[in-house]
């Protein structure tokens, strides 16, 4: 194993996609974002998107259901190869939110991750944070949703940078 297996800056991880139908996207916004334009078709028409558009709360959340289902599926690949994986951490929170277009009822999006780089966690030795960028884009590839995320990860031993 080489020091630059995991976390190379530019590598992108294709997450997924999510079809967003009406049912699921009323169903949560009546549970966490209950505006009009989110749980009411006929409102949703007469309102500046012209028609049901999911919450972008919904449109993250589900980015991070594939990021999670997609490193859930790594692991298994990589145990079932025998090689070791970077513990994951919490994530010190999310930068620039942006939701550029509406999604909606009916939409595919396509949910996406990008390494920009990992820098050692000098007040915990061994640990590194993990920044990357996320990106969501329809079924035309219009970008409709980016964030900045950080994680805190710990290499396995054999990946650990030399001090």
């Amino acid at each position: 194993m080489t020091k630059d297996r995991y976390f190379v800056p530019g590598d992108r991880r294709e997450l997924g996609s999510y079809v967003f139908t009406a049912e699921s996207i009323i169903a949560f916004a009546r549970q966490f974002d209950p505006q009009r334009f989110h749980v009411d078709s006929e409102a949703a028409r007469d309102s500046v998107f012209g028609g049901l558009c999911a919450s972008g709360w919904q449109t993250a959340a589900t980015w991070m259901k594939l990021n999670l289902d997609a490193g859930r599926e790594e692991a298994r690949d990589d145990k079932a190869a025998g090689r070791d994986r970077p513990e994951y951490g919490p994530s010190p929170g999310i930068r620039n939110l942006r939701w550029f277009k509406p999604v909606y009822a009916g939409d595919e999006i396509f949910y996406s991750s990008t390494i920009r780089g990992t820098r050692p966690l000098n007040s915990r030795p061994g640990w590194s944070i993990l920044e990357l960028t996320a990106e969501a884009r329809n079924q035309s590839g219009e970008l409709v949703m980016s964030f900045d995320s950080a994680a805190l990860v710990r290499l396995p031993e054999a990946e650990q940078p030399d001090v």
